[in-house]
């Protein structure tokens, strides 16, 4: 699996992280009701919106004068998925160093 450096971008903001929560707790939302939950102004919303709407982690849809924001469910398993790609190979990475090590300890003990 190949990772997508967008979609790894757009999670990596702690800001957009807490957003992808409120959105999926709350079914959708909107700048403004995303922004009364979160310490950043409602046109920060605006621009985090653009980026995972950009990575493909939400859809927006009109809703009255403003656009209603909901997850993607598919790009969300996705960029699940790449995660847990992701951590297996650095469990494995971890796991060969940590091979290496006990044996550089045992050879310095021998």
């Amino acid at each position: 699996m190949t990772v997508d450096d967008d979609l790894w971008s757009a999670i990596g903001d702690p800001t957009r992280r807490r957003m992808l929560d409120l959105l999926l707790a709350g079914g959708g939302g909107t700048a403004t009701t995303l922004a009364e939950e979160l310490p950043v102004t409602r046109q920060a919303i605006a621009k985090h919106l653009g980026v995972l709407d950009r990575a493909g982690l939400v859809r927006a849809a009109p809703e009255g004068r403003e656009r209603r924001y909901r997850i993607d469910d598919v790009q969300l398993a996705r960029a699940v998925a790449q995660l847990a790609s992701v951590g297996s190979e650095w469990d494995a990475r971890l796991q060969r160093i940590k091979r290496i090590a006990e044996a550089i300890q045992r050879s310095q003990q021998d």
